[in-house]
């Protein structure tokens, strides 16, 4: 298991695991495919060892990924980029290559009297404090979104929950712009909450400032012809926390990349996820933290569950810790239980390290089945399979369902999961 690692040499070491890895931990009830976990104390097979594209990969690392709000700096995507070989680049719908002028969701904000909605031209001052596109998909969505939503979470706010509701209404393929500001001392909860039909191309500003506490819950429930990619950036100042959430059930395709970068230290960045993919559905997750600043710390847990034939998600999950963040405390980790035959999960954990003078890091990946003995143990205890079985997944899954906070949501995806358990028993 990975834990913590201090003094390593002071150079710059990338490290990772296989796609599909996979290992038993004490209290995730999983049996193992294969098992691959490590830490940067591998020393000099750990800087020879990379996934992901690796070594000699141009675009496998994060420390100078290409940003640009221009698409046609982005080379036109083949399938065949590291950024892109999980994706099936035919059910984007044109989202990477065609001018998006089809009408985007519309966007509703309710809650309590303390967040506003604003509408901003596209070439406002506001538009990328915190988000430079860095992949051709996220620049597509910049050069067509014609305007930009803003929710302003007020200084000093205390206790703010804001619901944005945004409601797709057409196929034709869109492009859509969204920031959320936390001014300084606030504290806030927005959920993001996807539904209906759309194809869209999304980008998502979140700008925390100094001492600012920012919780959001991005839920892609779409309907299932639904096609979503959306780049999802965030600007983390000095003191404040912000908390992300992802989860996904809807849709044909969806793919979301949560990024967060430290701008002050003495901050911190949580990102969670939570997804279920049934027959045919393709969920995509790719994950970035930047530490770019000294002593602050972040860490990552994604769940997932996959069932019937063709049920594919990838998560990828990249963590970069630059010479000048020393003091840095950062952990990682995916699992995924696959409850059928014919469903993939694709994990790959990335840690590129360039200082050696830091509080720890590490990663986990784990892909795995029931564990019978676990089955059997409830069973013997009077409890059916089905009900057994149900009861495995649902507790795999809440402790993600238990970040969010929000009563009525967490009873909302309680009643979504058994949904999609129920479709398993038919």
């Amino acid at each position: 298991m990975s834990e913590t690692t201090t003094h390593i040499p002071d150079e710059k070491v990338r490290i990772g695991a296989p796609s599909i890895p996979g290992f038993t931990e004490e209290g995730e009830n999983l049996s193992p495919i294969n098992e691959n976990d490590s830490s940067p104390l591998g020393g000099a097979s750990a800087k020879a060892h990379s996934h992901g594209g690796g070594v000699g990969v141009p675009d496998s690392s994060r420390a100078g990924r290409l940003t640009s709000t221009n698409v046609e700096d982005f080379a036109k995507l083949t399938g065949r980029e590291e950024d892109w070989r999980f994706t099936p680049l035919k059910r984007l719908k044109g989202l990477h290559s065609d001018e998006l002028t089809g009408a985007a969701p519309k966007v509703e904000l309710s809650g309590n009297d303390i967040a506003t909605l604003t509408v901003v031209s596209s070439d406002d001052a506001l538009n990328g404090v915190a988000h430079t596109p860095d992949d051709r998909v996220s620049a597509n969505a910049w050069k067509y979104a014609s305007q930009t939503q803003v929710v302003t979470i007020p200084k000093n706010a205390e206790g703010a929950k804001a619901s944005v509701r945004i409601t797709g209404e057409s196929l034709a393929p869109a492009a859509q712009h969204l920031i959320i500001v936390a001014e300084e001392n606030s504290e806030a909860t927005v959920i993001l909450d996807h539904v209906g039909s759309a194809v869209l191309a999304q980008n998502v500003e979140f700008d925390v400032h100094a001492n600012a506490r920012l919780t959001v819950v991005s839920l892609q429930a779409w309907e299932d012809d639904a096609v979503h990619a959306s780049s999802q950036q965030a600007l983390v100042a000095q003191g404040a926390s912000f908390k992300h959430i992802a989860v996904s059930f809807g849709g044909d395709l969806v793919r979301v990349n949560p990024s967060a970068r430290f701008i002050g230290e003495r901050a911190e960045i949580e990102l969670y996820g939570l997804y279920f993919a049934d027959a045919g559905q393709h969920l995509e997750h790719r994950l970035f933290v930047d530490h770019a600043v000294a002593n602050c710390k972040s860490n990552v847990l994604y769940k997932g569950a996959l069932q019937g034939k063709d049920a594919h998600t990838v998560w990828v999950g990249d963590v970069l810790i630059q010479k000048e963040a020393v003091g840095t405390d950062s952990y990682e980790a995916n699992r995924n239980l696959v409850l059928t035959d014919g469903a993939r999960a694709d994990s790959v954990p990335n840690l590129e390290i360039e200082t050696g003078l830091i509080d720890g890091a590490g990663h986990a990946s784990t892909t795995g089945r029931f564990d019978d003995e676990h089955l059997f143990y409830l069973m013997a205890r009077g409890i059916d399979e089905k009900t057994a079985r149900r009861l495995v997944v649902r507790g795999f899954l809440n402790e993600i369902v238990q970040q969010i906070g929000d009563e009525a949501l967490q009873e909302r995806l309680t009643d979504t999961i058994e949904e999609e358990l129920a479709a398993t028993d038919n």
